[in-house]
């Protein structure tokens, strides 16, 4: 058993043991599509039940922190070799990458329906739409944009501060960009509530919340990972040699504000 132990060891790469994380993060993510249907569903209706997607958001949110939890513990034992570091950054590329397919469906369907409708958008209640088209509503979304642009700023700052060894600029701009994660939440929030049109208000309304909805799901889990991330931090788990897991979350943060940008131009300027 040492023996075999010390092979292991004496190699760049490293054989994960079997885990139930892939599984348990399918069902997670199956029952809260089921939820977010079943909730519509009841909106439609006109008796909203949020607590439908509540089962599966704890699935999903056990799954995270569980999977990240084991990958720290490997870490921590030595398994993370440069090579191994390497290519957990190529797998985080390779999921931004399938995020990316996932947002350019989103957008080709919006265009698809934008470019066929003979009036767009196809009205109801054209009271309600007014403001929106003619960019009374743009300061807020505008300011918001801002936060989430200074976010990426402030995120790329602490990568830099890690991989010269600086903790104490790696931490202070990982809380602010933290900060302004929420800020932006906490505003899109906000902007949905001053809107005059819902999600089931023809198919502006479905795909204007679709992509708005499933960006701002994406600025949570990357706000998840922040904390992660500063928590690690303060615990002294980072240093200039072993910070992988702020690379892989600035990656994913450099995509929300992209995909973002690209959403506002599309949805508030155009």
């Amino acid at each position: 058993m040492a023996d075999a132990h010390a092979h292991a060891k004496s190699h760049d790469y490293h054989l994960v043991n079997p885990s139930p994380w892939p599984i348990v993060g399918s069902v997670g993510a199956f029952v809260l599509a089921i939820g977010a249907l079943m909730y519509f569903m009841s909106k439609k209706a006109g008796a909203p039940e949020l607590w439908y997607v509540v089962p599966g958001l704890v699935l999903v949110i056990f799954t995270m922190f569980g999977w990240w939890r084991d990958v720290i513990k490997e870490a921590h034992e030595g398994y993370e070799t440069p090579v191994v570091q390497l290519h957990l950054r190529y797998g985080m590329i390779l999921f931004i990458a399938s995020e990316v397919m996932f947002f350019a469906g989103l957008f080709a369907a919006y265009y698809n329906v934008r470019l066929t409708a003979p009036h767009w958008p196809p009205l109801v209640n054209e009271a309600e739409y007014e403001p929106f088209l003619l960019n009374e509503h743009l300061l807020l979304p505008g300011i918001l944009t801002f936060i989430l642009v200074m976010s990426s700023v402030t995120m790329q700052l602490a990568v830099w501060a890690i991989r010269r060894g600086d903790r104490t600029a790696f931490l202070r701009n990982t809380a602010v960009t933290l900060t302004l994660g929420v800020i932006f939440l906490a505003g899109q929030v906000y902007d949905y509530s001053q809107l005059g049109f819902g999600i089931t208000d023809t198919a502006f309304g479905s795909t204007f919340y679709t992509l708005t909805g499933f960006h701002g799901a994406h600025v949570l889990g990357g706000a998840i990972m922040l904390g992660v991330v500063l928590y690690r931090g303060l615990a002294g788990q980072f240093s200039a040699r072993h910070h992988d897991a702020v690379e892989a979350t600035s990656l994913y943060w450099h995509f929300v504000d992209v995909v973002w940008i690209v959403l506002f131009s599309t949805l508030y300027l155009l």
